[in-house]
């Protein structure tokens, strides 16, 4: 789409131009300015690593490596050519191997970065906490994922269709054109992501999320295990596993033991098993003050992961609590068994529901 100035007297048409005829390259213009810069192709965005290539092969290193305020790691690539080239296949790389960066290493990643730019007064470790709005480090949250920003004057059809297909099936990766300008000598640079558009990119998200639940019901192999349970004289048949401990969890607390008490015994961090608002409310209330509590924390808060509808909450003294659904693997049997040796008095008891 043409970009046009304004005049007093007139309405001119600017010339498109390149990176290359701007005399502009690609690592000491263009990635100079955006590292500084991010928030124009990468919003919410802190960049930790430049030129990173912590791999044997020292020839392939990421233009640009950031976090998100969601503690994802993003990988950035820039390129100044009028098509992308093969933009796409080099970021893919590039995620898978840094998918299993932890804190700690990204810390050091930053805190060497810090040292290459000249800010030797900033403590990487201080810096990446407060960013992520977070007190101390939470290495199950960090890095569960890895979002790809391609950033380019222009792309060809092979990279938009690798693209595409890439986000039909759940990769969080998006293009954003850069398309120079010539102002009398000035570059000015029109930036667009043009995939997904803004408009629909929400919806392309859930279409993908959506297909890929449905390709995990295909290939799951999951335990669907269900579970008998009893708590003192109370019984239940049949339930899955979230829902064994979270009927414990109601039944201690039924006891009058206080949540967070239970939920210390779930988990090392007893934010991870429990979240709550003050006052009583419903499950309307509960949602919007716990949205707005993590808002101010820098996160933002998940209804599916915690069971939050009506009839789920659990008030305890002046507070409302909702208890959490994601218990899988290890983690249950362990906060299980945690559970039924600190409260022997409740009598808990679990076993596989016989088959019928």
């Amino acid at each position: 789409m043409p970009v046009y100035e304004f005049a007093s007297d007139e309405i001119r048409r600017l010339d498109r131009t390149t990176f290359s005829n701007a005399q502009m390259q690609e690592r000491r213009d263009l990635q100079r300015l955006l590292r500084a810069n991010i928030g124009v192709i990468a919003v919410d965005t802190l960049v930790i690593a430049e030129e990173f290539g912590h791999w044997d092969d020292s020839r392939r290193r990421i233009d640009l490596l950031g976090i998100d305020k969601d503690a994802k790691l993003v990988v950035i690539e820039l390129k100044r050519t009028e098509d992308g080239g093969h933009i796409e296949l080099q970021a893919i790389r590039y995620a898978a191997m840094i998918s299993t960066m932890t804190f700690d290493q990204a810390v050091g990643v930053y805190e060497t970065y810090l040292e290459q730019i000249g800010q030797l007064d900033v403590d990487g470790r201080t810096g990446m906490l407060e960013f992520l709005g977070w007190e101390e480090p939470d290495e199950d949250a960090f890095g569960q994922d890895v979002r790809i920003v391609l950033a380019s004057a222009e792309f060809n059809r092979e990279v938009t269709t690798s693209v595409l297909w890439l986000i039909d099936r759940g990769i969080d990766i998006r293009c954003v054109r850069l398309q120079p300008y010539d102002l009398g000598g000035r570059v000015l640079v029109d930036v667009q992501q043009i995939i997904p558009l803004p408009e629909v990119a929400e919806y392309q998200v859930r279409v993908a999320e959506k297909k890929r639940k449905e390709r995990e019901a295909r290939t799951d192999t999951r335990d669907w295990t269900s579970y008998d349970l009893s708590v003192g004289t109370a019984t239940f048949t049949g339930l899955r596993k979230r829902h064994v401990i979270y009927q414990v969890f109601r039944a201690l607390v039924a006891r009058g033991i206080n949540p967070e008490t239970i939920a210390a015994q779930c988990s090392a961090r007893v934010s991870r098993a429990l979240i709550s608002v003050e006052g009583s409310v419903d499950g309307e209330g509960f949602y919007e003050l716990a949205r707005q509590a993590r808002l101010e924390e820098g996160k933002t808060f998940d209804p599916k992961r915690y069971f939050c509808d009506e009839g789920e909450l659990v008030h305890f003294g002046e507070r409302t609590y909702a208890f959490s659904s994601q218990w899988g693997g290890d983690a249950w049997l362990h906060a299980m068994n945690r559970l039924k040796d600190a409260f022997p008095e409740a009598d808990i008891q679990f076993n596989p529901a016989l088959a019928t």
